[in-house]
């Protein structure tokens, strides 16, 4: 998605734009499976901060609505606690929110959750542009960030996400809940930054959406943006090699041999993979020894379901939390499958992703530790029984339900889009100089840079289309 979204705002710039793509498909990670009627959004399933897309659409020829189906969520998230509560996240607004958790969880949920959310708008004013949307610079981004001692005190840049959550927040529900979105970027909310708190406030203040037939309709609408603009399209297409001289880059080679000359390469594949396969040039060294001083993000482990009959209280997304959030993240991170672990379903009530109203498509999904730490293709049937044991136990059986179902698993997105170990988001967010870790948008070697999830400002949709964004503006200041 970030190579398409650069090539499509290159091209409305005046390049001569071509998209060397190494599958039969656009949109890598972000991508669908389809069986008898099932429909299922295999990569993102959750839409948010809108405004990146419809800016890039409208900047491209034409409205984001006009490509898409966009549909605001009455009710986002589904929550289930370890102690049998729920919660039931509104879409939009973080007042209302505030008072949907007040109302359920009870106790000061509601003025603490104002409080946080409060706090964390002003985090976003003071990271969006000089560090979301602007090139990462090293000590650079460092010094716009730091400007004024207030300003510091609220990014709180040496307090994890898991402290800050026990210092705003009563209720441990509240907490587990904040620590889950230190997964939105792969990482562990004991050792992420608390300035991931911004991403609840993003969602909660921009809103959840969905796209009608699924989130991978996005892609199909970009890659037809991209044609109907003149970019040039290459399906099947593996690029084996950035080709460099001391000037830059003079272009890159493809697998069968065929060398393709260019003044610009914006590479969309993981950082990791570029720079120790790709990039056969010293200036690549120094990226990589920073890149292999960050931990990976976790990876994913999904079961697809084809469910026959409907489910009772099933909302959207849906959240069924452990008892034991740690053993979750030591185990992740400590490099073996996790025995409880915490399980998102999103079940969309789309008729345009399910054969007919008596039927469910499931996507779901665990945290899992990265392939070739953990041998997933020998784990593959037995950890999604496991998986559908702890559901039913969360008071979820579906197993009397299921048609048929799709195992995928870290070692399968390792291979389909070269993501190291099937690490969705590159590198994690662990530690407090990971966010200056993370590979920039502009490379060492001139000509070179790098969009998507894996370089600044990070993962899912609304950053890697901010990153697109940073990249075809450095372009056009080279």
């Amino acid at each position: 998605m970030g190579g398409m979204a650069a090539a499509a705002r290159l091209r409305v710039k005046g390049h001569d734009v071509t998209i060397l793509e190494q599958s039969s498909r656009a949109g890598g990670k972000l991508a669908r499976y389809e069986r008898d009627g099932f429909v299922f959004d295999t990569g993102p399933s959750l839409f948010t901060l809108p405004a990146v897309y419809r800016d890039l659409f409208l900047k491209t020829g034409g409205a984001l609505e006009d490509a898409v189906d966009v549909q605001p969520l009455e009710t986002a998230f589904g929550y289930r606690f370890a102690d049998g509560s729920t919660l039931d996240v509104p879409g939009v607004d973080p007042g209302r929110i505030a008072r949907a958790m007040g109302d359920q969880l009870g106790g000061t949920a509601d003025g603490d959750w104002r409080g946080l959310m409060a706090r964390a708008a002003e985090v976003w004013r003071i990271t969006r542009g000089p560090f979301l949307q602007s090139p990462l610079e090293g000590a650079g981004t460092l010094v716009r960030l730091a400007t004024d001692p207030r300003e510091v005190r609220a990014v709180a840049p040496f307090t994890s996400l898991r402290n800050l959550g026990r210092k705003h927040l009563k209720d441990p529900r509240q907490v587990t809940l904040l620590d889950r979105y230190a997964t939105y970027q792969g990482s562990d909310p004991r050792k992420a930054p608390a300035a991931l708190m911004t991403v609840p406030y993003v969602e909660q203040t921009f809103g959840a959406w969905h796209l009608g037939g699924g989130v991978a309709t996005l892609a199909d609408a970009l890659a037809a943006r991209c044609v109907e603009r003149g970019v040039t399209m290459r399906f099947d297409a593996d690029t084996a090699r950035i080709l460099t001289t001391g000037a830059g880059v003079t272009g890159v080679q493809l697998a069968d041999g065929e060398r393709i000359d260019a003044d610009i390469v914006v590479a969309n594949c993981d950082a990791t993979h570029l720079y120790e396969q790709m990039v056969d040039d010293p200036r690549g060294r120094k990226p990589l020894r920073r890149i292999r001083r960050t931990t990976p993000s976790l990876a994913g482990f999904v079961i697809l379901l084809a469910l026959r009959g409907r489910t009772e209280g099933l909302q959207h997304h849906n959240v069924w939390f452990p008892k034991d959030y740690d053993a979750e993240f030591d185990a992740v991170f400590g490099d073996r499958p996790v025995s409880d672990p915490t399980i998102y379903v999103c079940a969309p009530d789309d008729p345009r992703m399910r054969p007919d109203d008596d039927h469910e498509s499931w996507f779901v999904l665990v945290n899992a530790p990265r392939h070739g730490a953990v041998d997933w293709d020998s784990l593959r049937e037995s950890y999604a029984d496991h998986v559908l044991d702890v559901m039913a136990r969360r008071g979820f059986d579906v197993r009397d339900r299921i048609l048929w179902r799709e195992v995928r698993t870290p070692a399968d997105l390792d291979r389909s889009v070269r993501a190291p170990g099937g690490s969705i988001y590159g590198t994690s967010s662990n530690g407090t100089r990971a966010a200056f870790l993370r590979p920039a948008n502009i490379s060492p070697v001139p000509g070179l840079y790098l969009v998507g999830g894996s370089a600044h400002p990070g993962g899912g949709l609304p950053l890697v289309g901010i990153s697109a964004e940073i990249v075809a503006e450095a372009v056009g200041r080279a």
